[in-house]
């Protein structure tokens, strides 16, 4: 968590001393935009069943490259397809387990005293299409910027940890999770912040995943900010 933190400093650091220069640069009649990116949300559940409850500071991190592709003549509409990493939490009261044949079993905490951790985490790598309109021209680096898209992710690693009074829980790549996901993204802002938010339209969890015999259909939403870099 330290140096994706350092990597948004050097980042947004580099961001700002470039826009002080811009009286120095060149008008660029074939510019492009916002080829890297670097983002911080907070994670939220949507449709959670009955009982399941989010608790302390959930937190997603993502950066990734963008191939800007210019589609008329003045470059500000454009799209934008590119390669990316994502890192996300989920602090909630669901509770992994397993019975007496090894297979994981799912309950609710419903007792927050009873436990110190409980959380899913996931790494993916993740392809960002996104429709892209801005106020951006040669000269101007300072600019309004709407981008819309759909983003596909592949989760290589899944982790779920429970420390508490049942004592130390870990499981590590289980099937139990959706390994391929896809949601809606919204992008808008000017200059350097820009709000950012990911609706997911799959389920974090396969349909393996049961909680009292029914599917756990939860979906991921990401809000934030995102940071976009020459």
């Amino acid at each position: 968590m330290k140096s994706l933190l350092g990597i948004l400093f050097i980042l947004f650091g580099s961001h700002l001393c470039f826009s002080q220069e811009d009286s120095l640069k060149v008008a660029d009649e074939l510019y492009k935009e916002d080829q890297f990116y670097i983002g911080v949300t907070y994670n939220l559940l949507g449709s959670k069943p009955n009982g399941i409850k989010q608790s302390g500071f959930s937190t997603g991190f993502h950066f990734g490259i963008i191939k800007d592709i210019p589609l008329n003549k003045n470059r500000n509409i454009a799209i934008g397809v590119g390669l990316g990493y994502s890192l996300n939490s989920f602090n909630q009261n669901l509770l992994f387990n397993k019975d007496s044949s090894g297979s994981i079993v799912y309950s609710i905490l419903s007792d927050n005293n009873t436990y110190n951790k409980n959380r899913f985490s996931s790494q993916s790598i993740e392809l960002p299409i996104e429709f892209r309109w801005r106020t951006s021209t040669p000269t101007e680096y300072k600019f309004w910027r709407i981008y819309t898209g759909f983003k596909v992710g592949y989760e290589l690693f899944d982790t779920a940890k429970y420390k508490g009074d049942l004592g130390y829980l870990k499981f590590r790549n289980t099937d139990d999770f959706n390994k391929f996901q896809y949601g809606l993204t919204l992008s808008a802002g000017y200059n350097t912040w820009n709000l950012y938010m990911y609706y997911g339209l799959t389920t974090v969890f396969s349909n393996k995943a049961k909680l009292e015999d029914n599917s756990i259909d939860m979906k991921a939403i990401k809000v934030g900010l995102m940071f976009y870099v020459l």
